[in-house]
């Protein structure tokens, strides 16, 4: 097994906001297996922040937007080092320059917007220049798109969140009302049957290890557990996703119900949230 170093310590901590200690036995423990230590730690009951794609960006300026016809959302975060630059205006412009070409140029991925021109410079010629004026490292951190009949994006937090939803019909004020619960619940999927199986897989397991670890479930029978653990799943679907939970701006229903009740025939097709943090 490779040393644990410093670096494999904090990167865990910023992680999961778990002790410096207690970071440092869950990779001793997994061999220093990232994805393993941070189960290791829901194992033992610590209350840790789920590793999510939208954790990569420390810094920086994210804008989400739509094309003109909306059938298509673009997220684009430009990271940098410091808040400082991130919240300075000219960066944020540049940050927006660089997601008006992904939208002009409809582009697919990273790697397509770093090619893109922009008055004859390349965006990523264009990022090499702003890292030698401003002295910090600057990337295209993150690149999400999505394509829908109708797709609506949302910005949160003075660019520190972006957010699209995709549906199969023109209604943008449900789609922003869909945006802002994403950005304040952060579910996992659009429903239960939207889940990677490897997320449920994982979900279920660390279920059943905690139940196996609690005294009062000592000598209980593994159907039982079993069963406790299926149980446990449901109401894990019904937080995480998002047509299951609970309406933010009416409580008193699901935002699947709220769906319906603008449009029984809208879906949600797919959402994508980035977050920088």
């Amino acid at each position: 097994m490779s040393a644990i170093t410093a670096a494999d310590i904090n990167k865990l901590r910023q992680a999961t906001g778990a002790g410096m200690m207690d970071c440092r036995k869950a990779l001793t423990e997994t061999n220093g297996d990232f994805e393993a230590a941070i189960d290791w730690l829901r194992k033992q009951g610590q209350k840790v922040a789920a590793k999510r794609s939208d954790r990569e960006a420390k810094e920086g300026v994210i804008i989400a937007q739509t094309s003109a016809d909306n059938k298509t959302g673009f997220v684009v975060c430009i990271a940098c080092e410091t808040d400082f630059v991130s919240k300075n205006a000219e960066f944020v412009a540049f940050a927006q320059t660089i997601a008006d070409a992904a939208v002009a140029n409809n582009v697919t991925s990273a790697e397509a917007l770093n090619a893109v021109s922009i008055n004859g410079t390349t965006v990523a010629d264009m990022i090499n220049d702003k890292l030698a004026a401003i002295g910090e490292k600057i990337s295209v951190a993150k690149f999400e798109r999505v394509d829908a009949p109708f797709v609506a994006s949302y910005i949160h937090g003075s660019y520190r969140m972006g957010v699209l939803v995709g549906l199969t019909a023109d209604a943008a004020e449900l789609g922003k009302d869909l945006a802002m619960q994403i950005a304040a619940m952060n579910p996992v999927a659009v429903d239960a049957d939207s889940v990677p199986a490897e997320t449920v897989a994982r979900e279920r397991a660390i279920i059943i290890d905690t139940m196996k670890e609690d005294p009062k479930m000592a000598g209980k029978p593994e159907e039982m557990i079993a069963k406790i653990a299926e149980g446990k799943i449901a109401a894990f679907f019904k937080e995480q996703t998002l047509l299951a939970q609970s309406f933010v701006k009416d409580g008193s229903k699901t935002v699947g119900d709220h769906v319906k009740s603008v449009g029984a025939d809208i879906k949600v097709t797919e959402f994508k949230r980035v977050a920088l943090g």
